[in-house]
């Protein structure tokens, strides 16, 4: 009975986690099409979704047996994921203003750079427990940035009292996945896992709170809404 409820649980969580990943890295269609259709990228931010990319690089590398064990999941989400983000910033390069267009690309090199360097020091590490803490410290320092970067579009809501650039299902997917993946990491008693998801979900309830207090006070409709309201 009791192997049969651990499988049971590995399943659920497995099975959760892929569908509140899968939601997250969904969630920037709308914004996209937007740009797509009137080819620029407005006030959005493409910071969001570097940060994801190389959180997911990351979490990806410290998911793989070369770092941890039973961590597949990890690999499998993030390696999806990754490919997501990557096609976000590609598309937010091609639409965006030319000053925009060579930062975030500096920054996208960047980040390939910053996750090559990971590889190749964590390799040369030969004692497995240590690629593990370094890696797992780099985990949780890559999810906090992604899970904090829409604090610069928090910051312009505030001053705009506009939830225009905000979008909403990009803020609920990540408060769903950080509380999916929190468990997952208190399941597998991996704190690298459950202290980031922990801080996001706190992060992602605030995002959540105010979208809902200043989408009550938008009244500007000269812009096309991201997400319409239907009574």
């Amino acid at each position: 009975m009791s192997l049969l409820y651990a499988q049971t649980l590995t399943i659920c969580k497995d099975a959760a986690g892929n569908i509140f990943a899968f939601g997250l890295f969904i969630s920037p269609i709308p914004t996209f099409r937007r740009i797509t259709r009137i080819q620029c990228t407005e006030d959005f931010s493409g910071l969001p979704y570097l940060y994801a990319l190389l959180n997911c690089l990351i979490c990806a590398w410290y998911g793989t047996l070369f770092m941890s064990d039973d961590n597949v999941l990890v690999t499998t989400v993030n390696t999806v994921g990754a490919m997501f983000q990557l096609t976000c910033v590609i598309l937010y390069i091609a639409y965006a203003e030319k000053s925009k267009k060579v930062n975030t690309f500096v920054l996208l090199m960047g980040i390939f750079g910053v996750f090559a360097i990971i590889i190749s020091a964590s390799l040369f590490l030969l004692d497995r427990p240590t690629r593990h803490v370094l890696v797992g410290f780099l985990t949780c320092a890559s999810l906090i940035s992604m899970f904090a970067s829409p604090l610069f579009i928090i910051r312009l809501v505030i001053r705009t009292k506009s939830v225009e650039f905000m979008p909403f299902y990009l803020s609920l997917s990540t408060f769903a996945m950080s509380v999916c993946f929190m468990l997952y990491g208190i399941f597998n008693f991996d704190p690298f896992v459950y202290i980031p998801n922990g801080i996001g979900t706190i992060l992602g309830t605030v995002q959540l709170a105010l979208f809902l207090y200043y989408e009550r006070k938008d009244t500007d409709h000269s812009r096309e809404p991201l997400i319409e309201s239907f009574p």
